[in-house]
């Protein structure tokens, strides 16, 4: 069947490709990837040892390494997923040896509104289905990882709260005097569960736990999750898991996973998670998929790993930040670079026409509910609303060009753009000192990104002058304030009376000097109001808290309230899906 994104929608064309995957055998031989580093998951997925090859790969010099990022994302979409995997069709179609890595999706959008994180159109990685569905069990390893650390507390706090010193030394076990209304850690669920985001537990008799508050968020918030984002190796995995703080004692001292005696079987539970996937584009290049944190309220990164894997077989490699460049990017840029030492070549800005229309805001831009049609004004040629909205993306060119990044705008071309808009979108962001490429590989796939390619292939020639946006002796309310200034066009910031108690708190202590600084703020606007569109003048980040990860090492201001639980919608994903019991396939999953 001639695949027509126009015509088909992204799961029949994913399952009509998939009638042509190449193995993962032939995928590996293509990498040079060796029979011992390939561990398969079937016929056409497979996670690979990165240990052995980077033990084995170590004296080779990486390839280039090109990250891709966005605009502020509206609910238009501007196609990030697709873009990445349309790029890494295109330079394999320029005969180019090149790899790709993006996150695995969470269950909980993937069950309720949101789309496929796989890409769309002819621009996809495949197999879809297993993509969406749990993969090779990461999160679930996560989920059981993190989950056993609140199976310990609670355990350890019902037999402390049950008995004597001495009974306690009997089996010993000392007693850590847990407080009980000071616990750090939740439960985990990979689902959107707005029921669990507060609950009791330790309901009944004194061998049922002890009652206490408790709650839950969404597995890709776990701190487990963030820590198999950046560990470099498995020693660093699991002394970072030892370091998680699950709860602190009533001398307000800090109560780690090591004290519960749980980290190393939390360790033991990941041991198969730490190796990246391997799946693959529509058109058979590699595409690797490890690690799913939120962007938001955390690193928003696929693994560093498999970034340091994928630049010793490819000779270009691509990572995908998540969000906009003024959240992915800037984690990527001053946590994950500076944690993996590798220097990106050129930074993909994605952009669509009718995205850059709805921050045209001070020119009357129509708002976009979630869910509901689009307003049909967005389908015409606008170029009022298209030249007040290009601002946006000329604070994310600037936002890149200040980490010494070579910047390249990428249009992801609808069907519907007109070439008067697209004329305008090339001659703005070109005169803010970006390349600029169309593409339209949603449609027409690694064909429809040669332009693009080209563009990159350019850019990573070019000198790159890398430097963070500050070091580790910055005190971090000046960490803040630069991130403020500098990449969210704030005026200053303010903070609440308990952050500036904590925050004084973690300047005098040296042990969070080398702590990275972790903003946890909304991704709909560059401010912390998510009503806020285009580039928000005259306004002050506001900070009401700090919350630290002693494992992973984050400090997390956090500007505006940020839930890590979502919550399922009137009219979720899940009511469409289901499974052909004759042939076992899923459908309606997109």
């Amino acid at each position: 069947m001639p695949l027509e994104p126009t015509k088909h929608a992204d799961w029949e064309i994913a399952e009509a490709a998939e009638k042509n995957m190449k193995t993962s055998r032939q995928l590996a031989e293509e990498l040079d990837i060796q029979y011992d580093e390939l561990l398969p998951h079937g016929h056409y997925i497979a996670k690979v040892d990165y240990a052995r090859v980077l033990e084995r790969l170590k004296d080779k010099p990486d390839g280039k390494f090109i990250e891709v990022t966005a605009i502020t994302p509206t609910p238009l979409g501007e196609g990030k997923s697709t873009t990445t995997l349309g790029l890494l069709q295109g330079l394999g179609k320029r005969g180019k040896k090149v790899t790709a890595c993006i996150r695995q999706p969470s269950g909980g959008p993937t069950m309720n509104i949101k789309g496929s994180a796989a890409g769309g159109g002819l621009s996809q990685c495949i197999p879809l289905t297993e993509f969406s569905l749990g993969l090779t069990g990461d999160i679930n390893a996560v989920v059981n990882a993190h989950n056993l650390a609140m199976v310990a507390l609670t355990a350890r706090l019902q037999h402390e709260f049950n008995y004597s010193d001495e009974r306690l030394a009997r089996r010993n076990l000392k007693r850590l005097n847990i407080d009980p209304k000071n616990v750090e850690m939740g439960w985990v669920i990979d689902f959107c569960a707005q029921a669990l985001r507060n609950i009791i537990i330790g309901i009944g008799g004194k061998m049922d736990g002890f009652m206490m508050a408790s709650k839950f968020g969404i597995a890709v918030s776990s701190e487990v999750m963030a820590i198999l984002s950046i560990f470099s190796d498995l020693a660093d995995f699991r002394k970072r898991i030892g370091g998680i703080v699950v709860a602190y004692d009533k001398q307000f001292n800090p109560i780690t996973t090591e004290d519960l005696e749980v980290a190393g079987a939390m360790t033991a539970w990941m041991r198969n998670a730490i190796n990246p996937n391997m799946l693959q584009s529509i058109e058979g290049q590699p595409c690797f998929v490890h690690a799913g944190p939120f962007a938001n309220i955390a690193v928003g990164q696929s693994s560093i790993v498999a970034d340091k894997m994928c630049l010793k077989l490819a000779d270009y490699h691509l990572t995908e930040s998540g969000f906009g460049a003024d959240i992915g990017f800037e984690k990527f840029w001053n946590v994950k670079c500076r944690y993996s030492g590798n220097i990106p070549s050129v930074s993909v800005i994605t952009a669509t026409i009718r995205a850059l229309k709805h921050h045209g805001v001070n020119m009357g831009a129509l708002p976009v509910v979630p869910g509901r049609p689009i307003p049909k004004e967005y389908f015409q040629e606008n170029l009022a609303w298209l030249e007040d909205g290009m601002a946006n993306v000329i604070h994310h060119i600037n936002t890149v060009k200040k980490a010494g990044i070579n910047p390249v705008v990428c249009i992801n071309r609808f069907h519907t753009d007109t070439d008067e808009e697209i004329k305008l979108t090339r001659r703005m962001c070109e005169a803010a000192g970006a390349r600029v490429a169309v593409s339209q590989h949603w449609h027409y796939g690694g064909e429809g990104a040669l332009e693009f390619a080209d563009a990159v292939l350019d850019a990573c020639n070019d000198k790159v002058n890398f430097k963070f946006l500050y070091d580790l002796d910055t005190p971090i309310r000046k960490r803040v304030e630069l991130i403020a200034k500098e990449v969210y066009g704030a005026d200053g910031v303010s903070y609440s009376a308990e952050a500036t108690a904590k925050a004084e708190k973690f300047e005098k202590d040296p042990k969070f000097k080398d702590y990275a600084t972790m903003m946890v703020k909304t991704h709909l606007s560059l401010s912390h109001d998510p009503t806020l569109k285009g580039v928000p003048k005259g306004w002050i980040l506001r900070i009401r808290d700090f919350l630290t990860y002693g494992g992973a090492r984050f400090i997390c201001p956090v500007a505006g309230n940020i839930s890590l639980m979502p919550g399922t919608s009137s009219d979720p994903a899940f009511r469409r899906v289901d499974v052909d019991v004759k042939t076992g396939k899923v459908k309606g999953l997109f």
